[in-house]
Protein backbone atom coordinates (compact mmCIF):
# COMPACT_ATOMS: atom_id res chain seq x y z
CA UNK A 1 0.00 0.00 0.00
CA UNK A 2 1.10 3.71 -1.20
CA UNK A 3 2.60 5.65 1.37
CA UNK A 4 0.01 8.97 2.33
CA UNK A 5 3.13 11.07 2.83
CA UNK A 6 6.80 10.47 1.18
CA UNK A 7 9.55 13.57 1.05
CA UNK A 8 10.25 15.58 -1.90
CA UNK A 9 12.41 18.41 -2.42
CA UNK A 10 9.94 20.80 -1.34
CA UNK A 11 8.40 19.10 1.50
CA UNK A 12 6.04 16.20 2.80
CA UNK A 13 4.07 15.39 0.10
CA UNK A 14 0.39 13.76 0.07
CA UNK A 15 0.65 12.27 -3.43
CA UNK A 16 -3.10 11.22 -4.18
CA UNK A 17 -4.26 14.40 -2.50
CA UNK A 18 -1.32 16.55 -4.49
CA UNK A 19 -0.95 18.79 -1.77
CA UNK A 20 2.37 19.42 0.58
CA UNK A 21 2.44 20.14 4.49
CA UNK A 22 4.73 22.74 5.38
CA UNK A 23 7.06 22.90 2.69
CA UNK A 24 9.93 24.91 2.19
CA UNK A 25 9.91 25.26 -1.26
CA UNK A 26 7.38 27.18 -3.33
CA UNK A 27 4.06 24.71 -3.74
CA UNK A 28 0.71 25.06 -5.40
CA UNK A 29 -1.11 24.19 -2.29
CA UNK A 30 -0.04 24.23 1.16
CA UNK A 31 -1.30 22.69 4.44
CA UNK A 32 0.05 24.50 7.31
CA UNK A 33 0.40 23.53 10.93
CA UNK A 34 0.98 27.14 12.61
CA UNK A 35 2.60 29.98 11.75
CA UNK A 36 6.05 29.40 12.99
CA UNK A 37 8.14 30.90 9.81
CA UNK A 38 10.19 27.15 9.38
CA UNK A 39 6.61 26.04 8.60
CA UNK A 40 5.14 28.87 7.21
CA UNK A 41 6.54 30.23 4.54
CA UNK A 42 6.40 32.87 1.20
CA UNK A 43 5.42 32.02 -2.08
CA UNK A 44 2.74 29.33 -2.17
CA UNK A 45 0.13 29.91 -4.14
CA UNK A 46 -2.87 28.13 -1.96
CA UNK A 47 -2.77 27.94 2.00
CA UNK A 48 -4.73 26.21 3.95
CA UNK A 49 -4.52 25.61 7.89
CA UNK A 50 -7.01 25.78 11.10
CA UNK A 51 -9.32 29.13 11.65
CA UNK A 52 -7.33 30.38 14.84
CA UNK A 53 -4.69 30.59 12.79
CA UNK A 54 -5.85 33.19 10.43
CA UNK A 55 -4.91 36.45 12.29
CA UNK A 56 -0.78 35.07 13.18
CA UNK A 57 -0.66 34.39 9.40
CA UNK A 58 -1.52 37.15 7.75
CA UNK A 59 0.13 39.09 10.41
CA UNK A 60 3.42 37.14 9.59
CA UNK A 61 2.42 36.71 5.62
CA UNK A 62 0.71 39.55 4.15
CA UNK A 63 -1.81 38.72 2.18
CA UNK A 64 -1.90 35.68 0.99
CA UNK A 65 -4.90 32.93 -0.39
CA UNK A 66 -5.77 31.16 2.39
CA UNK A 67 -8.59 28.62 3.31
CA UNK A 68 -9.29 28.19 6.70
CA UNK A 69 -10.64 25.30 8.80
CA UNK A 70 -12.68 24.77 12.02
CA UNK A 71 -11.10 22.04 14.11
CA UNK A 72 -12.83 18.89 13.63
CA UNK A 73 -14.09 20.04 10.20
CA UNK A 74 -13.44 17.94 7.43
CA UNK A 75 -12.89 18.19 3.64
CA UNK A 76 -12.37 16.66 0.70
CA UNK A 77 -9.35 17.15 -2.08
CA UNK A 78 -8.68 14.40 -4.69
CA UNK A 79 -10.18 11.70 -2.72
CA UNK A 80 -8.33 12.77 0.38
CA UNK A 81 -10.08 13.32 3.23
CA UNK A 82 -8.60 16.38 5.70
CA UNK A 83 -9.05 17.62 9.01
CA UNK A 84 -6.75 19.67 11.09
CA UNK A 85 -6.95 19.25 15.03
CA UNK A 86 -5.49 20.85 17.98
CA UNK A 87 -1.55 20.75 18.09
CA UNK A 88 -1.46 22.68 21.55
CA UNK A 89 2.07 24.30 20.01
CA UNK A 90 0.94 27.94 20.09
CA UNK A 91 -2.42 29.69 18.53
CA UNK A 92 -3.48 28.12 15.50
CA UNK A 93 -1.36 25.18 15.46
CA UNK A 94 -2.83 22.06 14.36
CA UNK A 95 -2.15 18.16 13.61
CA UNK A 96 -3.22 17.21 9.84
CA UNK A 97 -5.27 14.03 9.44
CA UNK A 98 -5.29 12.60 6.83
CA UNK A 99 -7.95 9.46 5.22
CA UNK A 100 -7.37 7.38 2.21
CA UNK A 101 -7.91 3.99 0.57
CA UNK A 102 -8.13 2.71 4.10
CA UNK A 103 -5.43 4.23 5.83
CA UNK A 104 -5.11 6.89 8.26
CA UNK A 105 -1.89 9.16 8.74
CA UNK A 106 -1.58 12.02 11.16
CA UNK A 107 1.30 14.48 10.69
CA UNK A 108 1.90 16.52 14.12
CA UNK A 109 3.64 19.46 12.84
CA UNK A 110 5.06 20.66 16.15
CA UNK A 111 2.98 20.32 19.22
CA UNK A 112 3.20 19.76 23.42
CA UNK A 113 0.74 18.17 25.65
CA UNK A 114 1.04 20.51 28.64
CA UNK A 115 -1.97 23.01 29.04
CA UNK A 116 -1.50 26.09 27.78
CA UNK A 117 -4.22 29.47 28.70
CA UNK A 118 -3.33 31.03 24.82
CA UNK A 119 -4.35 28.22 22.74
CA UNK A 120 -6.58 25.05 22.22
CA UNK A 121 -5.04 21.76 24.04
CA UNK A 122 -3.43 18.96 22.19
CA UNK A 123 -5.97 16.17 20.61
CA UNK A 124 -4.44 12.76 20.31
CA UNK A 125 -5.84 11.54 17.20
CA UNK A 126 -6.06 7.83 16.73
CA UNK A 127 -4.44 6.79 13.11
CA UNK A 128 -2.24 3.79 11.15
CA UNK A 129 1.10 6.54 11.07
CA UNK A 130 1.71 8.92 13.00
CA UNK A 131 4.57 11.98 12.10
CA UNK A 132 5.70 13.42 15.36
CA UNK A 133 7.95 16.21 16.26
CA UNK A 134 11.55 15.28 18.26
CA UNK A 135 12.78 18.46 18.83
CA UNK A 136 13.58 17.63 22.49
CA UNK A 137 13.64 14.18 22.16
CA UNK A 138 15.76 13.16 25.05
CA UNK A 139 15.27 11.97 28.36
CA UNK A 140 16.67 15.09 29.80
CA UNK A 141 14.25 17.15 28.48
CA UNK A 142 11.59 17.26 31.06
CA UNK A 143 9.15 20.53 32.12
CA UNK A 144 8.01 21.39 34.93
CA UNK A 145 4.43 22.75 35.47
CA UNK A 146 4.02 26.31 34.23
CA UNK A 147 2.60 27.66 37.44
CA UNK A 148 6.62 26.96 38.58
CA UNK A 149 7.70 28.46 36.11
CA UNK A 150 5.75 31.62 36.17
CA UNK A 151 6.64 31.93 39.94
CA UNK A 152 10.07 31.60 38.95
CA UNK A 153 9.74 34.35 36.44
CA UNK A 154 7.70 36.88 39.15
CA UNK A 155 9.93 36.06 42.23
CA UNK A 156 12.85 37.73 39.79
CA UNK A 157 10.95 40.60 38.47
CA UNK A 158 9.85 41.44 41.72
CA UNK A 159 13.17 41.58 43.22
CA UNK A 160 14.82 43.56 40.55
CA UNK A 161 11.90 45.76 40.89
CA UNK A 162 13.06 46.17 44.15
CA UNK A 163 16.04 47.12 43.16
CA UNK A 164 15.24 49.49 40.50
CA UNK A 165 15.95 47.40 37.49
CA UNK A 166 14.32 46.40 34.07
CA UNK A 167 13.66 42.55 33.95
CA UNK A 168 14.19 41.82 30.21
CA UNK A 169 13.07 38.32 29.29
CA UNK A 170 13.91 37.11 25.94
CA UNK A 171 11.92 34.73 23.99
CA UNK A 172 10.13 33.79 20.62
CA UNK A 173 8.15 36.72 19.92
CA UNK A 174 5.27 34.43 18.53
CA UNK A 175 3.73 31.85 20.99
CA UNK A 176 6.09 32.24 23.57
CA UNK A 177 6.07 35.94 24.35
CA UNK A 178 1.93 35.51 24.39
CA UNK A 179 2.25 32.73 26.90
CA UNK A 180 4.89 34.81 29.13
CA UNK A 181 2.56 37.40 29.16
CA UNK A 182 -0.82 35.40 30.06
CA UNK A 183 1.19 33.56 32.95
CA UNK A 184 3.01 36.27 34.91
CA UNK A 185 1.36 39.06 37.48
CA UNK A 186 0.93 41.83 35.51
CA UNK A 187 0.23 43.81 39.37
CA UNK A 188 4.45 43.78 39.93
CA UNK A 189 5.14 46.57 37.29
CA UNK A 190 4.67 47.83 33.65
CA UNK A 191 4.95 45.58 30.71
CA UNK A 192 6.79 46.78 28.04
CA UNK A 193 6.78 44.64 24.49
CA UNK A 194 9.20 45.24 21.41
CA UNK A 195 8.04 46.34 18.11
CA UNK A 196 8.27 42.86 17.25
CA UNK A 197 5.62 41.29 19.34
CA UNK A 198 3.29 43.93 19.08
CA UNK A 199 1.02 42.75 15.61
CA UNK A 200 1.24 38.76 17.25
CA UNK A 201 -0.38 40.37 20.70
CA UNK A 202 -2.89 42.22 18.69
CA UNK A 203 -3.65 38.62 16.94
CA UNK A 204 -3.85 36.55 20.16
CA UNK A 205 -6.31 39.10 21.42
CA UNK A 206 -8.55 39.25 18.40
CA UNK A 207 -9.19 35.51 18.75
CA UNK A 208 -10.15 36.02 22.64
CA UNK A 209 -6.80 35.28 24.33
CA UNK A 210 -6.71 37.07 27.12
CA UNK A 211 -3.58 39.28 28.00
CA UNK A 212 -2.40 42.01 30.51
CA UNK A 213 -2.16 45.74 29.41
CA UNK A 214 1.11 46.36 27.33
CA UNK A 215 3.16 49.31 25.83
CA UNK A 216 5.89 50.27 23.78
CA UNK A 217 8.86 51.44 24.66
CA UNK A 218 8.13 54.88 23.20
CA UNK A 219 5.30 54.61 24.94
CA UNK A 220 6.69 55.18 28.64
CA UNK A 221 6.52 58.87 29.77
CA UNK A 222 7.93 58.77 33.29
CA UNK A 223 10.96 56.98 32.82
CA UNK A 224 11.08 55.39 36.16
CA UNK A 225 8.93 52.89 34.91
CA UNK A 226 11.22 51.88 32.92
CA UNK A 227 13.07 50.51 35.67
CA UNK A 228 10.14 48.52 37.23
CA UNK A 229 9.09 47.34 34.21
CA UNK A 230 9.07 43.11 32.79
CA UNK A 231 10.06 43.68 28.95
CA UNK A 232 9.49 40.84 26.22
CA UNK A 233 11.81 40.87 23.48
CA UNK A 234 13.51 38.70 20.66
CA UNK A 235 16.85 37.91 21.57
CA UNK A 236 18.37 39.81 18.93
CA UNK A 237 17.22 42.75 20.71
CA UNK A 238 19.15 41.88 23.92
CA UNK A 239 22.31 42.07 21.79
CA UNK A 240 21.34 45.87 20.58
CA UNK A 241 21.79 48.93 21.34
CA UNK A 242 17.76 48.71 21.83
CA UNK A 243 18.34 47.12 25.07
CA UNK A 244 20.71 50.19 26.29
CA UNK A 245 17.43 52.99 27.29
CA UNK A 246 16.56 50.58 30.33
CA UNK A 247 19.83 51.03 31.88
CA UNK A 248 22.97 49.06 32.11
CA UNK A 249 22.16 47.16 35.36
CA UNK A 250 19.20 45.93 33.38
CA UNK A 251 18.97 42.22 33.90
CA UNK A 252 18.61 39.42 31.22
CA UNK A 253 16.36 36.38 30.92
CA UNK A 254 15.83 33.88 28.63
CA UNK A 255 12.86 32.12 27.87
CA UNK A 256 13.59 28.29 26.42
CA UNK A 257 13.09 24.56 26.50
CA UNK A 258 17.09 24.74 25.92
CA UNK A 259 17.95 26.46 29.12
CA UNK A 260 16.95 22.57 30.39
CA UNK A 261 21.09 22.90 29.58
CA UNK A 262 22.76 24.96 32.01
CA UNK A 263 25.59 25.80 29.53
CA UNK A 264 23.02 27.18 26.70
CA UNK A 265 22.57 30.33 28.93
CA UNK A 266 25.94 31.13 30.13
CA UNK A 267 26.90 30.76 26.13
CA UNK A 268 24.25 33.23 25.34
CA UNK A 269 25.42 35.85 28.41
CA UNK A 270 21.85 35.60 30.27
CA UNK A 271 21.51 36.44 33.93
CA UNK A 272 18.66 33.61 34.28
CA UNK A 273 17.68 30.89 32.34
CA UNK A 274 13.81 29.86 32.22
CA UNK A 275 12.60 26.47 31.08
CA UNK A 276 9.44 27.45 29.30
CA UNK A 277 9.00 25.21 26.30
CA UNK A 278 6.29 25.50 23.34
CA UNK A 279 7.47 21.40 22.42
CA UNK A 280 6.40 18.64 24.53
CA UNK A 281 9.16 17.20 26.78
CA UNK A 282 10.27 13.64 26.48
CA UNK A 283 7.97 11.90 28.26
CA UNK A 284 5.53 14.38 26.75
CA UNK A 285 6.23 12.68 23.02
CA UNK A 286 6.10 8.99 23.96
CA UNK A 287 2.47 9.83 25.64
CA UNK A 288 1.02 11.41 22.64
CA UNK A 289 2.95 8.74 20.46
CA UNK A 290 0.91 5.82 22.66
CA UNK A 291 -1.96 8.00 22.22
CA UNK A 292 -2.62 7.74 18.70
CA UNK A 293 -2.68 3.85 18.46
CA UNK A 294 -0.05 3.98 15.40
CA UNK A 295 2.35 0.82 14.95
CA UNK A 296 4.27 3.51 12.76
CA UNK A 297 6.14 6.27 13.57
CA UNK A 298 8.04 9.11 11.16
CA UNK A 299 9.78 11.06 13.24
CA UNK A 300 11.14 14.89 12.09
CA UNK A 301 13.69 17.10 13.06
CA UNK A 302 15.12 17.51 16.55
CA UNK A 303 16.63 14.13 18.15
CA UNK A 304 15.20 12.17 15.46
CA UNK A 305 18.04 9.19 15.46
CA UNK A 306 17.53 8.74 19.03
CA UNK A 307 13.40 8.93 19.39
CA UNK A 308 13.80 6.30 16.43
CA UNK A 309 16.44 3.93 18.17
CA UNK A 310 14.08 4.00 21.49
CA UNK A 311 10.80 3.65 19.49
CA UNK A 312 12.23 0.19 17.67
CA UNK A 313 13.30 -0.98 20.70
CA UNK A 314 9.42 -0.49 21.87
CA UNK A 315 8.57 -2.77 19.14
CA UNK A 316 7.50 0.40 16.81
CA UNK A 317 8.11 0.18 13.41
CA UNK A 318 10.02 3.50 13.46
CA UNK A 319 11.77 5.75 10.58
CA UNK A 320 12.41 9.64 10.10
CA UNK A 321 12.04 11.80 7.35
CA UNK A 322 15.01 14.56 6.19
CA UNK A 323 13.11 18.20 6.99
CA UNK A 324 14.55 21.71 6.96
CA UNK A 325 12.61 22.55 9.92
CA UNK A 326 14.62 24.84 12.08
CA UNK A 327 13.71 23.81 15.67
CA UNK A 328 12.08 26.77 16.17
CA UNK A 329 14.84 28.84 14.91
CA UNK A 330 14.09 29.84 11.56
CA UNK A 331 12.77 33.29 12.74
CA UNK A 332 13.88 36.57 11.56
CA UNK A 333 13.87 38.03 14.90
CA UNK A 334 15.79 34.97 16.24
CA UNK A 335 19.53 33.81 17.03
CA UNK A 336 21.26 30.37 16.82
CA UNK A 337 20.72 30.51 20.76
CA UNK A 338 17.11 30.96 20.93
CA UNK A 339 14.50 27.85 21.07
CA UNK A 340 11.26 26.14 21.96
Amino acid sequence: MADLVVERPEGLYCPPGEFYIDPWRPVARAVITHAHSDHARFGHAHYLAAKPAEGVLRARLGDIHLQTLAYGEAITHHGVKVSLHPAGHVLGSAQVRLEHGGQVWVASGDYKVAPDRTCAPFEPVRCDVFITESTFGLPIYRWCPDDEVFAEINEWWARNVAHSRASVVACYSFGKAQRLLAGIDPSIGPIITHGVVDPLNRAYREEGVALPETRHVTEVKDKADLKRALVVCPPRAVASTWLRRFGADAQTGFASGWMQVRGNRRRGGYDRGFVLSDHADWPGLLQAIAATGAQRVIVTHGSSNAMVRYLREQGLQAGAFTTEYGDDVVEADAQPEEGA
